[in-house]
């Protein structure tokens, strides 16, 4: 039985190549040091290529459409709580579960999964701000 594609890490890094918000799903980095130079190799590596096209464009899009498109560094960290949110609706433990933009940020604004909350277009900047943040509440609490 094939076993199905893993993913070892999520790295958002700025346009100097620091973290804005990473999630990290293997030990193959156990150490701060390791971590951070593993980020600035991604970073060389990619910086003069469009890295956003290759690797998670539903992330990256699905960013752009709960941050209205500002996704500038400051924009991103007031918003951390609903990025944190798209990586945990793309890859669980590893395990890829979705990859279309506006799936994955119409799960991280909804009411959970009984599916009560509006759909993102219906939705103020604010409810989706307070629908994401009980979400990560919920999910903070299992």
């Amino acid at each position: 039985m094939e076993s199905c594609p893993l993913i070892k890490n999520i790295l958002l890094l700025d346009s100097e190549g620091k973290r804005v918000a990473v999630k990290y799903y293997s030990d193959d980095w156990p150490t701060l040091a390791s971590k951070l130079a593993f980020e600035k190799s991604v970073f060389t590596k990619t910086q003069k290529t469009n890295a956003r096209a290759e690797v998670l464009q539903g992330f990256f899009d699905a960013v752009a459409l709960l941050l209205r498109s500002n996704v500038e560094k400051r924009t991103a960290l007031e918003n951390l709580d609903l990025i944190l949110l798209c990586l945990d609706e793309i890859v669980d433990g590893g395990i890829i579960l979705e990859t279309e933009a506006s799936v994955i940020a119409g799960k991280v604004v909804t009411h959970g999964a009984d599916g009560g909350g509006a759909p993102l277009s219906e939705q103020t900047i604010s409810q989706a701000l307070a629908s994401a943040r009980e979400h990560l509440a919920r999910s903070l609490l299992k």
